[in-house]
């Protein structure tokens, strides 16, 4: 969602922030700005749209070193110029930038600022505003700044600059992430470490409701009260070359061909010195003790864990639910003795989850985050983490990061079995090498993919899905990723459930997208196609080695049933992809979306 960078220091802050921005782009926004300050105060520039458009809009004979800048996803007031960050006090003096929802800022405006003329339609406004009304009351800028602080309620990440303070940058956060990178002569802040990689890859963490005065030569952490902190620097281990698109036209298109690479890269992670698969055993205790797992995802991740569900119920024998996590925060269902939370996050920084988080750990409950950001909040909040290991993902939709979560599902799942004595029936090892193989082999049929999009969704305006057992999840994230890109309407259903009601909605040509990987249900999927085809639907049948009829449009290569989805998703990635691609849609930023989800 929303990006802040920040630089000060001895360069050109303009384009250092510039910079920050682009590497920010991809977790979606819809204006974008910048403001620098030099001697002669603080300049703003903004502008809706794209990086491409902000740097139209920047004065580049304006000489600064120390700079904010902001990429925003629209919550409060639409997307357009005068609501893009950064914004400014009535008398310019304070600028700020901000991630994150003030939940009482009607409040705030009614109590503290009635006599403010507001010029946005933000939440955010109210935050600088504040600053400087005490500020006006004779506080110092750091006064003001925690005295603001105390009042606001609700998640913040806050850059903000003094046109009266020379090379200083006052940050703080609550809920929202944010991290200051350090330097020789400069310090750099940032909501992903990504943005400022280029600089450096020394990062410190902040923590709720500490503020921290960063300025060229150091960096001072408080608490509100005014306690000093010293934390040490942790080392982004963030590959440069895995951020950059290649010959790549698009991310997403990197990303599906690099997941061959990533179940292999798993494996190898989670193997000890014997080859054999291995988790912390503090985890395993965790798991095997626990008498009901709960799993808190949302999205993409939501679908990995219905997956997730099953291993680890077929190989464990442990009961779980899975939750979508915007929901579970606000409805609570009732709760065994001891659960374990299992939270799945590509980001590690999912809003929702986190509130679920925050939550359980008030009632004492074990919590797990899976997730493929070390060091990121629900990794650093949770009791313990297991990593996905599959690099950073660009592109908003999620293609790596899915299977990653599937083939790490399995791997824990696998070896809590074994550790509770338990025979899974299969070499795990031996068939993600397989499924590996498997997914390469898909990722490399793209002109059959391409074909299929074409002949199926060119024009249409909306497609089913259809599955059962596994299939029918991986129908769900097959029609997500086409609404995702595409905007084309898409659902996913239970290949049964369909006659219940929703049969209804078939047309003449409306496309009916069916998979038919596992026996049990072989026959059952394809007299669910049988019926859809009767009343005019033009079905799609995908299916495995083995399985396949006569008229399937594709058929995967065989690999074990329970891991099917690692393989059979990759031609719902591709086939969305190619229907975004042919209507000319952006494919790595689609419209409304953003990356990381970080408000509730």
């Amino acid at each position: 969602m929303c990006g802040i960078v920040g630089y000060i220091g001895e360069q050109d802050a303009k384009e250092v922030l510039l910079k920050g921005l682009e590497r920010l782009e991809y977790r979606g926004y819809d204006s974008a700005g910048i403001a620098v300050r030099n001697d002669e105060g603080v300049t703003v520039f903004k502008e809706k749209g794209r990086i491409a458009d902000l740097r139209g809009a920047v004065d580049y004979a304006v000489e600064a070193s120390t700079g904010i800048g902001h990429t925003r996803w629209a919550t409060h007031g639409k997307p357009n110029k005068v609501n893009a960050h950064p914004h400014q006090s009535t008398a310019e003096r304070f600028t700020l930038v901000h991630n994150g929802v003030i939940e009482n800022y009607h409040h705030i405006q009614r109590d503290y600022l009635a006599d403010v003329e507001m010029q946005s339609d933000t939440d955010t406004e109210i935050i600088v505003q504040l600053i400087a009304k005490f500020a006006g009351e004779g506080m110092t800028t750091k006064e003001a700044f925690c005295k603001s602080l105390t009042l606001l309620e609700g998640s913040y990440a806050i850059a903000l600059l003094d046109a009266e303070e020379a090379e200083t940058i006052y940050v703080a956060k609550n809920k929202s992430p944010l991290l200051v990178g350090l330097g020789e002569r400069f310090n750099v802040i940032a909501s992903d470490a990504m943005a400022m990689l280029q600089l450096t890859d020394q990062f410190v963490e902040l923590m709720d409701k500490e503020i921290v005065i960063v300025r060229k030569d150091g960096v001072e952490i408080e608490t509100l009260a005014g306690e000093g902190m010293r934390r040490e620097p942790f080392t982004a281990e963030i590959d440069m070359s895995d951020i950059e698109k290649g010959t790549y036209p698009h991310y997403m298109l990197k990303e599906i061909d690099e997941q061959p690479a990533v179940v292999r890269k798993i494996v190898q992670a989670y193997q000890d010195d014997n080859d054999q698969l291995t988790i912390d055993p503090a985890i395993l205790d965790a798991l095997n003790s626990a008498d009901r797992l709960h799993i808190i995802a949302a999205g993409t991740s939501y679908h990995a864990g219905l997956i997730g569900k099953e291993y680890l119920e077929k190989m464990t024998g442990i009961p779980v639910e899975v939750h979508i996590s915007s929901e579970f925060g606000y409805n609570m269902p009732l709760l065994s003795e001891k659960p374990l939370f299992i939270f799945i996050s590509q980001s590690g920084e999912t809003a929702d989850s986190r509130q679920v988080l925050v939550k359980i750990k008030e009632l004492g409950h074990a919590s797990l985050t899976i997730t493929n950001v070390g060091g990121s909040t629900l990794s650093r909040e949770a009791d313990h983490t297991l990593l996905l290991h599959a690099g950073p993902e660009i592109a908003v939709a999620s293609t790596k990061a899915y299977t990653a979560q599937l083939a790490v599902l399995a791997i824990l799942a696998g070896v809590a079995a074994k550790a509770r004595g338990k025979d899974i029936g299969f070499d795990l090892v031996q068939e993600l090498g397989i499924v590996a193989n498997a997914i390469q082999s898909q990722v490399d049929a793209k002109e059959e993919m391409e074909a299929i999009a074409h002949q199926y969704l060119a024009t249409t305006r909306n497609c089913f899905f259809i599955g059962r057992v596994f299939d029918y999840f991986v129908g769900l994230e097959g029609a997500l990723k086409l609404k995702e890109i595409s905007y084309i309407q898409a659902e996913g259903f239970a290949g049964g459930e369909l006659k219940h009601g929703t049969i209804a909605l078939i047309e003449e040509g409306t496309p009916v997208i069916a998979l038919a990987t596992q026996e049990a249900v072989n026959l059952n999927i394809r007299g669910n196609v049988k019926e859809v085809a009767a009343r005019g639907a033009n079905p799609c049948i995908i299916s495995m080695e083995g399985l396949q009829e006569q008229g399937d449009a594709h058929v995967l290569p065989k690999v074990n049933e329970m891991l099917s989805p690692l393989v059979s998703v990759i031609p719902m990635q591709l086939i969305s992809y190619y229907a975004a691609l042919h209507r000319d849609c952006d494919v790595d930023k689609p419209r409304n979306l953003a990356k990381s989800v970080t408000v509730e």
